[in-house]
């Protein structure tokens, strides 16, 4: 009889032999999905425009032009029919998408360290998608199609480029729909009107909290689009997206982006960022982005709040792939996180279960709790609540816990003023930076100056305190010991490196989770025990993390107590 390690090596071989079995026949299956481009009428090719360099990371195509300003931020300007200004958006940023595909690729791969559950992933995402582009709009994917030409051929061996690209729009989407085994994706806004403004106008702020790496987020890049037909409107994301998470139009309409909870999609549709970026271009009021979702079938469920200038309030489109609702607070203000409010889905099971489970309530709680305090906001409290790094009722819980409206991950902070077309967007880091002022209707009159300043909005205090300094020294620990236990990158933590990452964040239960599974990889599970026990000491960011924590203490018990005690353990 083979030894009881000997068979659970041979079993595991075996798994893994099917695995890589199953992911070299979806690889097959993806390359041998026809995905067809769209119908171009056009004769123009990358070789019909000349990118000329005007200055110092300042570039132009005709009248369409690419520049970094004095923030660190990228800004684009773009005009034409769908195709050419898809191909001129591409020569002048290809740098930039390059150096975001490298990041967005380099971050799956620590993610997902096993080159054969990438595989599988990979003909999943092949399969998953394969009709992906019935759903997209075609001028929406002659401008992808006329992007994609400028895209690295170093990643031809995922897939090709236009199809990659079309994939990237959907990663939204995608992880969406994968984190719904897990977590939602923490994004928290909210609106107010009326005498709960303090000019008595709508205002609108928002953290997106999508994090690909710190790599990820260099670049960021605000487009302001005036498309041959439609509305001229401002978008503020990463190079590569056609897409909207953040946005404003020239008629006041606005546009943000909160994951909800799914039920787990089988097949792609139309990907949220394309839905939004449709609103965006072609509504001019709140009943006019309504017509356009009531159209589109998307494969996860989105909360879009929508502010109106023309109508002069907000609201939030509920929408998931079964049903669509319009929630309005009925009051001069609306707080939107990652659960719906309305009557759409006030007894959907998956929604009640995410209200239960997940951190939106909390922040959704904090969230109201700081606007009531600060009545009536202006854009520099509003932009304070974005910042705001506590629990509720003010309770420390911890640098990076996902109960917090900042949770330290932000890809960028944005407010809005639609009746003035106004907006501002954060620079980095996080949402801690400045916020640059932009006047829409300056912008496409030709008249305006880009980046005008922070107008009022200056950068988080934070950033000069000790506290910020501890926490990036926590942060890069940490990335240190994730990447040793997803991806076996050798990292010893020293018994000196141990008390300081404790010691800088020492309030979160984070700090203890990670060390737990630092010392469980280690084969310490005496070790991991006493750091996961202390995790459930504090504010751990919701029921679901405090149930995975819980499955943790057990399975390290069993090792502890079982036949296979680590001898490391015995020394």
């Amino acid at each position: 009889m083979l030894p009881r390690n000997k068979v659970l090596r041979s079993a595991l071989k075996a798994v893994s032999i099917i695995l890589l079995v199953i992911g070299v026949l979806f690889g097959i299956f993806l390359w041998r999905i026809n995905l067809p481009t769209p119908k171009i009428e056009s004769n123009k090719t990358l070789d019909s425009y000349k990118r000329v360099q005007v200055g110092k990371d300042h570039y132009a195509v005709g009248n369409c032009w690419l520049r970094k300003n004095k923030h660190g931020i990228w800004e684009m300007y773009l005009e034409g029919a769908p195709y050419e200004r898809g191909l001129i958006y591409g020569i002048l940023a290809r740098e930039l998408m390059e150096k975001q595909e490298v990041h967005f690729v380099g971050q799956i791969n620590e993610l997902i360290p096993s080159f054969v559950f990438l595989q599988v992933l990979r003909g999943f995402v092949g399969w998953f998608n394969r009709d992906i582009y019935k759903y997209i709009p075609d001028e929406n994917q002659q401008e992808i199609y006329g992007v994609s030409q400028s895209f690295s051929e170093k990643f031809n061996y995922i897939a090709p480029k236009y199809y990659r690209i079309l994939n990237y729009h959907a990663a939204h989407d995608i992880g969406h729909a994968l984190t719904d085994m897990n977590v939602v994706v923490g994004c928290t806004s909210f609106a107010v009107n009326n005498g709960l403004s303090s000019d008595s106008t709508l205002l609108i702020a928002r953290n997106f909290d999508f994090y690909m790496g710190d790599a990820f987020a260099e670049d960021k890049l605000i487009v302001f689009m005036k498309p041959d037909k439609g509305y001229s409107f401002a978008s503020y994301a990463w190079a590569g997206l056609t897409g909207v998470v953040s946005g404003m139009n020239e008629k006041g309409i606005t546009v943000t982006l909160n994951a909800s909870k799914s039920d787990i999609p089988f097949t792609a549709k139309e990907p949220i960022s394309i839905l939004a970026r449709e609103i965006l271009q072609y509504a001019g009021t709140i009943e006019e982005a309504n017509q356009i979702a009531q159209r589109s079938e998307t494969f996860v469920s989105e909360s879009l709040l929508i502010g109106s200038a023309a109508d002069q309030k907000a609201v939030i489109i509920e929408k998931s792939p079964k049903k669509m609702g319009i929630y309005e607070s009925g009051q001069d203000y609306l707080v939107c996180a990652n659960h719906y409010q309305g009557p759409a889905f006030v007894k959907d099971s998956v929604n009640i279960e995410n209200i239960a489970n997940s951190d939106s309530k909390s922040r959704f709680d904090r969230m109201n709790q700081l606007m009531k305090r600060s009545y009536p906001l202006d854009i520099k409290d509003a932009a304070a609540i974005l910042r705001d790094k506590n629990g509720v009722d003010d309770k420390f819980i911890g640098y990076g816990n996902a109960k917090s409206l900042n949770q330290l991950i932000a890809h960028h902070g944005i407010l809005f003023k639609p009746e003035k077309k106004e907006m501002w967007i954060s620079t980095p880091p996080y949402q801690l930076g400045e916020f640059i002022h932009y006047d829409l209707n300056a912008v496409f009159s030709g008249k305006g100056k880009f980046g005008e300043g922070s107008q009022g909005v200056d950068a988080d205090p934070f950033l000069k305190s000790a506290d910020y300094k501890r926490f990036e020294a926590f942060k890069e620990t940490r990335q240190k010991i994730n990447k040793y236990v997803l991806m076996d990158i050798p990292f010893d933590l020293t018994q000196a490196a141990e008390h300081d990452f404790v010691n800088n964040n020492p309030k979160s239960y984070v700090t203890y989770l990670t060390l737990g599974d630092y010392f469980q990889k280690k084969e310490n599970s005496r070790k991991a025990l006493i750091y996961y026990r202390e995790a459930l000491k504090f504010d751990v960011s919701s029921a679901q993390e405090e149930r995975a924590i819980k499955r943790k203490i057990s399975e390290a018990s069993k090792i502890k107590h079982g036949p296979f005690f680590s001898k490391k353990e015995t020394k």
